[in-house]
C-alpha cells in the first residue's frame, strides 16, 4: 500500500503561481511512476503531468505544457506540480497518483491521495 497526501492548493489570482506537494509513505515510493490529474465541477478527471520512477521521462497535457512542470525527489518521497501563469479554467480538485508504469489514463494508477482543490481567479 501506498499513502499519498497532497498539499499546496489555494485560491491565486490568473497569472499568478502555486506548487503542489504530494508526500508519499508506506511501499518504495520510488518504484513508482507518479502522476497529477485534475477534476473540475460536472467534469471528468483529467490528466495534467506525470513523471517516471527513474525521472528520464515526463509527460504533460497540451493544456498545461509549458506552465506546469513536474518533478520528484525519491529522497523526500515527494512529488511536485509547479503551476505557473494560472488561468481561470485551472481551477479544479488537483489529485496525485502512483502506478507501476508511467501513463496518462487514470486506470494505469492504483493509489490516490485525497486532492487538493486549485482556485484561479479571473
Amino acid at each position: 500500500q501506498v499513502q499519498l497526501v497532497e498539499s499546496g492548493g489555494g485560491l491565486v489570482q490568473a497569472g499568478g503561481s502555486l506548487r503542489l506537494s504530494c508526500a508519499a509513505s508506506g511501499r518504495r515510493f520510488s518504484n513508482y511512476a507518479m502522476g497529477w490529474f485534475r477534476q473540475a465541477p460536472g467534469k471528468e478527471r483529467e490528466f495534467v503531468a506525470a513523471i517516471s520512477w527513474r525521472i528520464d521521462r515526463t509527460y504533460y497535457a497540451d493544456s498545461v505544457k509549458g506552465r506546469f512542470t513536474i518533478s520528484r525527489d525519491n529522497t523526500k518521497n515527494t512529488v511536485y506540480l509547479q503551476m505557473n501563469s494560472l488561468k481561470p479554467e485551472d481551477t479544479a480538485v488537483y489529485f496525485c497518483a502512483a502506478g507501476n508504469d508511467v501513463a496518462r489514463v487514470s486506470d494505469r494508477y492504483d493509489y490516490w491521495g485525497q486532492g487538493t482543490q486549485v482556485t484561479v481567479s479571473s
